[in-house]
């Protein structure tokens, strides 16, 4: 499984990104997590409002952080 998170280095950003760490930890699944900051390339994958979550290519969070909880019911730890 593959975990993009998108977002230019803001507080938000961040937070969404622990809270990917933390709920890929606790599921015990395998994923690679990967943070993509470069504005071009958010561009180019039409994520319009950051953050955003993308699992496996597919875009499933934008312009919120998504919580522990909800990521693990994304990536099927729950």
């Amino acid at each position: 499984m593959k975990i993009e998170v998108f977002g230019t280095g803001c507080m938000k950003c961040k937070r969404l990104m622990k809270n990917v760490e933390k709920a890929v930890a606790e599921s015990g699944i395998e994923a690679e997590i990967v943070k993509i900051e470069d504005i071009t390339e958010i561009m180019n994958r039409d994520v319009m409002l950051t953050p955003a979550l993308a699992i496996d290519g597919e875009l499933k969070v934008s312009g919120r952080v998504a919580d522990v909880s909800e990521i693990k019911e994304l990536i099927g730890g729950n």
